[in-house]
């Protein structure tokens, strides 16, 4: 319950675009959930979702983190599709914010290429 919490509050802080706040306390939560839940758990997975909704979504998001909310992404894919299926909605969540990630991603490598 205790990181189930954490990661509602991640989210809510998420909500109201307090995205440093809310990797913060990712970093030091989601550690956690892999060794207490385990890597398939759903509320990891939804963590390390807000995690990288977090890295993309902050106004002045640097490449580094355009890549690592990328790879985030990449990792939790195959993991919440063998977990949940393709048709879950938190599945296309996940396809959706790899989307977006890899879309802003290749955006800012072609402005700072030009």
């Amino acid at each position: 319950m205790t990181l189930q919490t954490a990661n509602n509050y991640a989210n809510s802080l998420c909500l109201l675009q307090r995205f440093e706040e809310a990797r913060s306390l990712l970093r030091r939560t989601m550690p956690v959930a892999r060794c207490v839940l385990g890597e398939e758990h759903r509320v990891t997975l939804k963590m390390r979702l807000n995690y990288a909704a977090a890295l993309c979504e902050a106004d002045g998001a640097t490449l580094d983190d355009l890549r690592e909310a990328a790879n985030t992404l990449e990792d939790v894919a195959p993991v919440a599709r063998r977990v949940f299926g393709g048709a879950h909605p938190l599945m296309k969540t996940v396809e959706e914010d790899l989307r977006k990630a890899r879309a802003g991603l290749a955006a800012t490598e072609q402005s700072i290429n030009t």
